[in-house]
Parts: C-alpha cells; sequence; structure tokens
C-alpha cells in the first residue's frame, strides 16, 4: 500500500501533504512553485510509493466551481500523463485556507509566519487530505 498526496493546487504557489505508511494520518509535506509539482512528484516517487492523489475541489458558496478549477483540470492531465498507475481523487476544499490560517494562529503562531501563504498553502493541503481520510473512514 502507498501514501496518499494530497494536492492544494494553485497558479502559482501549491501545497502538498502525504500520509503515515497505513494511510491514517496526513501531514504536510512541501510547498513550492506550481511549476515545479510534477518533478518534485516524480522524484518524491523513487522514494515512497504513491498509490492516489487527493486534489482540492474549489466550490464557491452557491456549489458552482471556481474559476480556479480550468486551470486544475489541466493539471489533473499533467498528473494522468507523468503518474498513469496512480488514482486521483478530488474532496472539497471550501474555507480549507480560513481553517489553515486559523490554526496558525490558534498554534501561536508570529505575525511574520501568519503572512507565509506558503504555508497556509501546505497546511491547507493538510486537512484537505485528513479530510478525505476522515470521510473515508466514517463511510465504512
Amino acid at each position: 500500500m502507498g501514501c496518499l498526496i494530497g494536492i492544494d493546487f494553485g497558479i502559482k504557489r501549491t501545497g502538498l501533504s502525504h500520509t503515515d505508511p497505513n494511510n491514517i494520518i496526513a501531514s504536510g509535506l512541501k510547498n513550492l512553485p506550481t511549476k515545479d509539482v510534477i518533478s518534485f512528484l516524480k522524484a518524491h516517487f523513487k522514494i515512497e510509493d504513491i498509490e492516489s492523489f487527493v486534489i482540492g475541489k474549489p466550490i464557491q458558496k452557491d456549489g458552482s466551481p471556481s474559476d480556479l478549477e480550468f486551470h486544475i483540470k489541466d493539471f489533473i492531465e499533467l498528473l494522468k500523463k507523468n503518474f498513469p498507475k496512480q488514482k486521483i481523487e478530488r474532496y472539497d476544499e471550501r474555507f480549507t485556507s480560513k481553517i489553515a490560517f486559523n490554526s496558525m494562529v490558534e498554534g501561536g503562531l508570529k505575525k511574520h509566519q501568519l503572512a507565509n501563504k506558503g504555508l497556509i498553502d501546505q497546511i491547507s493541503a493538510t486537512i484537505i487530505l485528513q479530510s478525505y481520510l476522515d470521510h473515508k473512514m466514517n463511510s465504512l
């Protein structure tokens, strides 16, 4: 069984998370420029077997897809091309950035750390992946 990779996709930056070997707990992996994600994942695949990807699905409050969805679909095609054997799942990412920011505040991070959008993306990817894992466990 391989790990799952959580992805909080952004046009400029993307946050990544991964699971433990038993696919129970998600933790932050990396935040990097979006243009570097595929090459990072290829290198990471040599270290850790990747079973599937869980990509945040940005949905607006009214239930319609976000403008970012168009870019995410292009990114998914790149993933399919580079990782044809791995499954790709989508999971609702509404409010994950706000939840991530609030958890940083509650964790006592300093003001300059709160401005680190990359850290917010990485925490958001972790929230997306952990929410996905929890949903799977609750639906068994």
